[in-house]
């Protein structure tokens, strides 16, 4: 794991944010490398068993998010903000921002059911 600031000088909290952190890098890689794979095999029985080791690692990209979510100010706003819309995020991100201005909290749109 690297850091841009000394190891010393952070703190533990700031220490566990960084490996989270750099754990869901690596899951989102391992879920790109799995994907690929998936979809360049031509072995079906490979390509399942490929398919739910990507699955395992988006729940493991999912559980590591929820973690930043409720440990990092800020995740918690924006994952309300955009998480669950429909249309285009730009709109979100402009509906989001008029809404801050006015004070008022942007409601999360349709919620999948």
């Amino acid at each position: 794991m690297a850091y841009s600031e000394p190891y010393d000088a952070l703190d533990e909290k700031t220490r566990e944010i960084s490996r989270a952190i750099t754990s869901l890098r690596e899951e989102l890689e391992a879920i790109d490398w799995y994907n690929q794979r998936v979809a360049t095999s031509k072995d079906a029985s490979l390509k399942e068993v490929m398919a739910h080791n990507r699955d395992e690692e988006i729940e493991h990209a999912c559980m590591t998010i929820e973690w930043l979510r409720r440990n990092m100010e800020k995740w918690d706003d924006e994952l309300r903000d955009y998480l669950f819309t429909n249309g285009s995020l730009i709109a979100v991100e402009e509906g989001a921002a008029s809404t801050e201005d006015s004070g008022s909290a942007l409601s999360i749109g349709t919620m999948k059911e």
